[in-house]
């Protein structure tokens, strides 16, 4: 069966194609429009469909859109309240449900040759569990599904089993541990729906000082759900303009909500794990992509595997839906091997952008040795290799490398891409060699979905990569998934003696990840980065490079 899958609802417009139960292509509409989770300054434009990345789906498929057996997308309107007479009522919701139900239209005339027919609406909250479940390496799990919202419900606890889903428990609205670290996002002065991340790495600043008093507030019901009692934050501290200056009380109140939001979660998978009676936990929606979250579900919950799907936002339900769907036409889905299911240039390709943008570049015999020798000598590099992720997370694909030997090296790294300096940066470690440097989380990691402590006697030898708590959200790199980067560490090793290299996002503060060649180029001309590494091509920017490699400071 050849099943598309769509996510145009709330945020994060994505597609994906499946194809006899094998993921083909999945990208998110952001790296083609540029526009950060699809967003919008219009309220009602917020869930774009995903045109561009549906058609480049579908052409590295081979297919076309009358090809296809099944249209998945990832919101069902007939589980969402009723259209009343003011659609701008309740946040746009009722034009959001007209939206969806008129999608299957919308789809044929953005890919021309569709019937719409084909459309399948799959649950909001399905298909997010169903692009944890099927696409994980376990034919049975328990199933854990927290996010803001989806139709009328924020959560979903379920069993699958060989292909279906057994729903245990969904939490209804008003109440979601979602909204609630939305809400907190926004009164810190960050962007809802988008830096929650933000909040996680200012909550390691602070206290969770108002514990007891959150512990009211939010409590889990016994039953595998969950209450929200609305929550004046003011009261904790006092809201941020974007930008505004942080403090104490900021950073304080992020710490508790971050702890309670860890509390809850272990007391409802421990609900789960009893009903269940499943080893292994999968895991989606955003809520799944806070690491330190993760990891103390691994470490302290009852459940001996925790897997979370790479994309697990609202991207992750377009792979999920068609998952769903592939499964429920009688496709058995294979487990996702790689979170590299993004676009790709072939070197004749790669030259020809360079030669149009009439930089100077070379060719040299090995690009993971001369990056690493680069490195080594203190440069920053732009990294642009493969087949780009689908997720928030950059993997050794579209990222930023420095060396985590110099401290000094994290702010350098957050002043290139403008963002706040209390932001941690990731270190990609040598698989083989990661539990003598890293503890206290489940190994291998190679999503970069959990935090590890850093082992004493390596903070002062990597301090760029240890966040303030002696943390690090790391990705181990395997030659045999990996070889490329695993080569360049493995060179970058024999220079240094460390086995590790920083690694962030290609890309600069609001803006999406950098996808194609062009915004490579880009993002390497408007910033102090030393080396692009484009394929198999190098660019150096030479006065910079030159001093670096005489000794002289960045």
């Amino acid at each position: 069966m050849r099943v598309l899958g769509v996510n145009a609802v709330f945020h994060d417009p994505a597609a994906a194609l499946v194809v006899d139960g094998e993921i083909v292509a999945a990208a998110e509409e952001e790296r083609f429009t540029r526009r950060k989770h699809g967003k919008s300054p219009v309220p009602f434009a917020t869930w774009e469909l995903p045109e561009r990345s549906a058609r480049w789906c579908l052409a590295r498929g081979g297919l076309g859109p009358g090809d296809l057996d099944a249209v998945a997308y990832s919101y069902d309107p007939a589980l969402a309240a009723p259209v009343g007479p003011d659609l701008t009522a309740d946040g746009w919701e009722g034009l959001r449900t007209l939206f969806a139900q008129r999608a299957p239209l919308f789809l044929r005339s953005a890919l021309p040759g569709l019937d719409p027919a084909t459309v399948r609406f799959v649950p909001h909250h399905v298909a997010h569990a169903a692009s944890a479940c099927l696409a994980a390496p376990y034919p049975r799990s328990a199933v854990l599904v927290l996010d803001g919202r989806g139709e009328r419900a924020s959560h979903l606890a379920g069993v699958s089993r060989d292909g279906g889903l057994d729903v245990l428990h969904v939490q209804e609205l008003p109440h979601s541990l979602g909204l609630l670290y939305e809400e907190v996002t926004e009164h810190l002065g960050f962007r809802r729906s988008s830096d929650e991340y933000k909040v996680m790495a200012m909550a390691s600043y602070g206290d969770p000082v108002h514990l007891e008093a959150f512990r009211s507030l939010v409590r889990t019901t016994g039953d595998g759900g969950f209450r929200v009692e609305p929550v004046d934050l003011a009261a904790f501290a006092k809201p941020l303009e974007p930008g505004g200056a942080w403090g104490a009380q900021h950073a304080d109140l992020a710490a508790t909500v971050q702890r309670r939001l860890e509390e809850v979660l272990l007391e409802l998978v421990d609900w789960l794990h009893r009903r269940s009676g499943e080893r292994v936990l999968t895991m989606a929606g955003g809520v799944a992509l806070n690491c330190v979250a993760n990891s103390r579900i691994a470490a302290e919950g009852p459940f001996d595997t925790v897997w979370v799907q790479p994309a697990a936002g609202d991207a992750g339900t377009a792979l999920g839906a068609a998952l769903h769907v592939a499964a429920a036409l009688g496709d058995r889905p294979a487990p996702m091997r790689t979170a590299a299911l993004g676009r790709d240039w072939s070197e004749d390709e790669l030259e020809a952008w360079l030669n149009t943008a009439g930089v100077p570049y070379e060719r040299p015999v090995d690009v993971a040795a001369d990056v690493a020798a680069a490195l080594a000598a203190n440069a920053v590099v732009a990294w642009f290799q493969g087949r780009s992720e689908y997720g928030p997370r950059a993997l050794g694909h579209r990222s930023l490398l420095a060396h985590p030997g110099h401290a000094a090296n994290l702010e350098r790294l957050n002043d290139i891409k403008g963002r706040e300096q209390f932001r941690p940066v990731a270190p990609m470690v040598l698989a083989e060699r990661a539990d003598e440097l890293f503890s206290g989380g489940p190994l291998p990691s190679p999503y970069m979905l959990f935090t590890h402590a850093v082992a004493p006697a390596w903070r002062e030898r990597i301090p760029a990569v240890v966040h303030v708590d002696g943390s690090a959200r790391i990705q181990t790199v395997h030659a045999d998934t990996e070889p490329l980067m695993h080569r360049t560490i493995s060179a970058f090793q024999r220079h240094t003696g460390l086995p590790v290299l920083v690694n962030t996002s290609l890309n600069t503060a609001g803006r999406p990840m950098v996808d194609d060649p062009r915004d490579a180029l880009e993002c390497f001309g408007s910033g102090p980065v030393d080396v692009l590494a484009l394929g198999p091509f190098l660019v150096r920017r030479a006065g910079l490079f030159q001093r670096l490699s005489s000794g002289g400071a960045p």
